[in-house]
């Protein structure tokens, strides 16, 4: 994955954002709406775009474009980089694979200690219960 390649493709539109900024609001398109289409990108292979819908299907619309929303800041360049970090994030997680867990075998010596303890344990028990006069 080459993020200044991924970033090239990304489109950015600046909206009226909501909340603070006071009669400015009403002046400033603050708010950031990054799309990324994720069928038209070149600089993802084929595995890596499957693996990305597999993975943040949900947050993917029918046609596989990630909409991402930002208007946590006044400013429409700080929300641009905070919408790009998140969306970067957003795509490491997505292209993680988990390591596949080696199943291994319990080693004979281990389980015999195990019975035998066991086996202790339970005459110790049996030692404590009153003696069974009949």
């Amino acid at each position: 994955m080459d993020a200044e390649k991924i970033i090239s493709e990304l489109s950015f539109k600046a909206v009226r954002s909501s909340g603070a900024g006071g009669q400015n609001v009403n002046k400033v398109s603050s708010k950031v709406v990054l799309t990324f289409d994720l069928n038209a990108s070149q600089a993802l292979s084929e595995e890596e775009k499957s693996l990305l819908v597999m993975n943040i299907a949900p947050r993917l619309t029918t046609e596989n474009i990630l909409i991402l929303n930002c208007d946590e800041d006044r400013s429409q360049l700080k929300n641009r980089d905070i919408v790009v970090k998140r969306f970067l994030e957003i795509i490491k997680k997505g292209l993680f694979v988990p390591k596949v867990r080696k199943v291994t075998k319990i080693p004979k010596s281990v389980i015999k200690k195990r019975i035998k303890d066991k086996k202790n344990i339970s005459e110790i028990k049996q030692s404590r219960k009153k003696p069974n006069i009949d």
